[in-house]
């Protein structure tokens, strides 16, 4: 498995409005047009009304390659950038806690 973690910062109320608009098309075009892409949950954030978190779990790395790839997550790219202040992205490591 591949997973990655994004948090948005976005610049004002209308830009998270046009932002959570973007993200319903996308996340419909992914989950119809993306088998490898296992998990893709977006959320706000509690007490931060202009953020955004994404949690992407992908089969293998080839299937999140082929998400970046993809002609509408291109789009939604070119279209959310904009709007934001800043983004974070953390790639996700499987991890086994001991005991």
């Amino acid at each position: 498995m591949f997973a990655l973690v994004v948090r948005f910062e976005l610049r004002d109320d209308q830009s998270a409005a046009r932002f959570d608009e973007l993200t319903r098309q996308a996340v419909d075009q992914i989950r119809r047009a993306e088998p490898g892409t296992l998990v893709y949950a977006t959320h706000t954030v509690a007490g931060a009304p202009l953020s955004r978190v994404f949690y992407e779990v992908y089969a293998d790395e080839a299937a999140f390659q082929e998400h970046e790839k993809a002609a509408h997550v291109i789009a939604f790219h070119a279209a959310k950038d904009p709007l934001l202040t800043s983004q974070r992205v953390e790639f996700l490591v499987p991890h086994v806690a001991e005991h």
